[in-house]
């Protein structure tokens, strides 16, 4: 059996919507394990982000992120906002029904190939985090399936 390997990756986000590319981190962890051959499961470790496989371009990251706020208006006067109507929650909790929305679509797992020592990414591709809901101290496991 391949053995398996778990690391943590720690994020301090900057904005309530943001997108941080974590493509070098993920490589640097899979350099220090002179993984050649494997897989790399990542999984956000948070109901309001999300990992995306997308091109790491500001206009683009802008883009998306208009398009998902108009999609769903953080405003919109959604059930899970009413706080007053929800048991037992914290003093801070957010109003954040529309980052809990966008996570469901968005998704919060990936399933990465290492293939000769580099992640098995195209040309323009980057591994990101799409903070929804920040900003935040985020998490994402790393799982590295060494195949070596």
């Amino acid at each position: 059996m391949a053995p398996l390997l778990h690391h943590r990756l720690q994020i301090a986000t900057k904005a309530p919507f943001c997108c941080h590319d974590i493509t070098a981190d993920i490589q640097r962890l899979i350099d220090g394990h002179s993984m050649q051959q494997g897989l790399v499961v990542a999984v956000g470790q948070h109901t309001t982000t999300a990992l995306v496989i997308n091109e790491n371009e500001q206009r683009l990251l802008t883009d998306i992120e208009q398009f998902f706020l108009a999609l769903v208006p953080p405003q919109r006067a959604w059930l899970h906002n009413d706080l007053e109507l929800r048991q037992d929650i914290p003093a801070d909790e957010p109003r954040n029904a529309h980052a809990h929305l966008i996570a469901l679509m968005l998704g919060c797992q990936l399933s990465l190939p290492v293939l000769d020592g580099k992640l098995g990414l195209g040309r323009y591709q980057s591994v990101l985090l799409v903070e929804l809901d920040g900003p935040r101290q985020r998490q994402v496991l790393l799982q590295l399936r060494l195949e070596n």
